[in-house]
């Protein structure tokens, strides 16, 4: 019988940690914040807590579906497709933190992305974290420790998570995805180990091609204007991919949501219902917006591997290459080039990020980059 753990690649300490915290009811610690570096499985481990947690003795396949779905009675999960969770959105969770559990011996309430709070917005949650109720389990997500407000630290248990290995990641896609080996490799490579990504990558050849297109793009950059017009496609390249992921995420999602409210599909929405079907129309749209953010933050993380690379081919660093299929361009790159200027390119990917997190557009901020990767000025 598989479970929710078993979607997890890599955390056998962590997991078997977390199984036994559970086993002990009476001592189990109500509020814990799992950090992890990005595609690490924080949501994924919170998840298979939370359905153990819910658990006890029930049906686990169906504990885990309801987890999954969200549907779980005793289960309240906050994320956000916005740059920011909402005050009123962790006073909703806060305030159904305080009822009774209806099935399991636990509520379960989860906060993705917790580092997303403002700090006034975090001393909301931290009341409830000061005095849990007596039957709540508080699990917070974020990258580190570092991104919640100290006193949030000070409350909870810190689960750290750390980057599972490629070869790891390459078996879990071989077996439960069925990627040709060769594929499910360079895939997990490619995603430097982010588990969602990989996944992405193994089982769709149009996301691989387009992130290849990406970084042989920019390696290409050689004057202004061709900076400008790279900035255009990169931005134009992770809007197709925002839009791919999302259109099919999303379609599943309205035809599950209509078959919970009783809606057959091509039935129409009843007057009474149309304000919940809009309100989940504009999270999508809130969503699109994200995965563009998303996927232009994905590809400055490639564009990184890739000079990261070129650095270790001039240093003739022992070390394997993230994107060694283009090994042959980057050794192209480093006869018109050096690895200084490499390391001036990273310096400026930090620089377009900080930039798009302050809402420059992503486009002036990778046009600025590839000014920089041009060679023609300085970052």
């Amino acid at each position: 019988m598989t479970t929710l753990w078993d979607d997890l690649v890599g955390h056998d300490s962590v997991i078997a940690q977390m199984r036994k915290a559970a086993e002990h009811e009476d001592t189990v610690a109500q509020a814990w914040l799992i950090t992890g570096p990005a595609g690490s499985g924080r949501s994924l481990i919170a998840r298979a807590f939370a359905a153990e947690l819910l658990g006890a003795g029930g049906d686990s396949d169906a504990i885990d579906r309801q987890v999954v779905s969200q549907t779980h009675p005793d289960l309240t999960v906050l994320t956000t497709e916005r740059v920011l969770i909402a005050i009123d959105e962790v006073r909703d969770v806060v305030e159904a933190s305080y009822r009774s559990p209806v099935n399991a011996p636990w509520r379960v309430v989860i906060i993705e992305d917790a580092d997303r709070m403002a700090e006034r917005t975090s001393n909301v949650l931290l009341k409830a974290l000061e005095e849990p109720p007596p039957r709540t389990v508080w699990l917070l997500c974020a990258p580190s420790e570092a991104d919640v407000i100290p006193t949030i630290r000070s409350r909870v248990r810190a689960i750290r998570l750390g980057v599972p290995p490629v070869p790891d990641i390459a078996r879990m896609l071989v077996e439960r995805d069925g990627a040709d080996p060769a594929v499910a490799e360079q895939s997990a490579r490619h995603a430097q180990s982010h588990i969602g990504m990989a996944r992405r990558l193994a089982t769709s050849p149009e996301a691989r091609e387009r992130r290849e297109r990406s970084l042989r793009r920019v390696l290409a950059v050689g004057s202004v204007s061709g900076a400008v017009n790279a900035a255009a496609d990169i931005v134009a390249l992770a809007t197709e991919d925002a839009k791919a992921y999302t259109e099919a995420r999303d379609s599943a999602e309205r035809t599950e949501f209509l078959q919970r409210l009783g809606i057959a599909s091509g039935e129409a929405v009843p007057p009474a219902l149309r304000a919940q079907v809009r309100a989940l129309e504009e999270n999508h749209k809130r969503r699109a917006t994200r995965s563009l953010r998303d996927g232009v933050d994905r590809v400055l993380t490639d564009l990184e591997s890739m000079f990261r690379d070129i650095v270790v081919i001039e240093l003739d660093g022992q070390v394997p290459l993230t994107n060694e299929e283009l090994r042959s361009e980057m050794v192209d790159w480093l006869a018109r080039h050096d690895s200084e200027h490499a390391i001036r390119i990273i310096d400026a990917i930090a620089t377009a990020r900080h930039r798009i997190d302050r809402n420059v557009t992503p486009l002036l901020s990778l046009e600025a980059l590839f000014v920089v990767a041009s060679g023609i000025v300085e970052n």
